[in-house]
């Protein structure tokens, strides 16, 4: 028997509880800066609804202390543009975002998008970031904490496994102008690993894990 979760809406087209997800994506789908979260008993979303989101969002398992980064690895260029991605466990559905890591401003968002994937959301942000990059003129670094992505990168190829299907055939097409553009661009930018067990959470992380 499928268990029942319960969806609090803080910031949507209507705000509330709603059990169904179908009717809970109405209220925060296209919407700008929508804010949700699911439960898994009423009890706790009764108590959600009452609160601040950014009390829920935030709040995370207690994780060990951070290493202390070898000479090799040192501290993050704050001089940079970090990007992460996103992937909704329940919807299948997929965004990413931008940030400047120094001030922590938000250079772009896209998404949701439906059926994609993690690693596909964080192969398009930085693709994203390195085509912005080239229209400032710029040679900033740009971090990601998927190796996988990376590689990808490298490759100028997304070597996916998800299968095409007419719900997820916009990201397909995203992946191909992505790879489009890495065959027929040349970049000066680096494409860091963000050092996660030495300098925390990615800054352009969604918070929702």
């Amino acid at each position: 028997m499928k268990k029942t979760k319960f969806y609090v809406v803080w910031q949507g087209r209507k705000t509330g509880i709603f059990t169904d997800w179908k009717e809970c994506e109405k209220q925060i789908k296209g919407f700008e800066d929508a804010k949700y979260k699911s439960f898994d008993s009423i009890a706790e979303a009764e108590a959600a609804i009452q609160g601040s989101y950014w009390e829920f969002v935030t709040k995370k398992e207690a994780k060990p202390a951070l290493k202390e980064a070898p000479a090799s690895i040192g501290s993050p260029i704050k001089d940079s543009i970090v990007v992460d991605a996103a992937w909704n466990t329940a919807t299948g559905d997929m965004e990413y975002q931008g940030i400047y890591y120094q001030t922590g401003q938000r250079i772009f968002l896209q998404g949701p998008f439906a059926d994609g994937t993690n690693n596909i959301g964080e192969f398009l942000a930085i693709v994203h970031a390195l085509a912005y990059l080239q229209k400032k003129e710029s040679n900033l670094p740009v971090y990601s904490d998927s190796r996988t992505a990376i590689s990808w990168i490298r490759k100028k190829h997304a070597n996916t496994k998800l299968a095409l299907t007419p719900r997820n055939k916009p990201v397909f097409e995203m992946l191909q102008r992505a790879e489009r553009w890495l065959a027929t661009n040349t970049f000066s930018n680096k494409i860091l690993k963000w050092e996660t067990e030495y300098w925390g959470e990615n800054p352009a992380d969604f918070g929702r894990k």
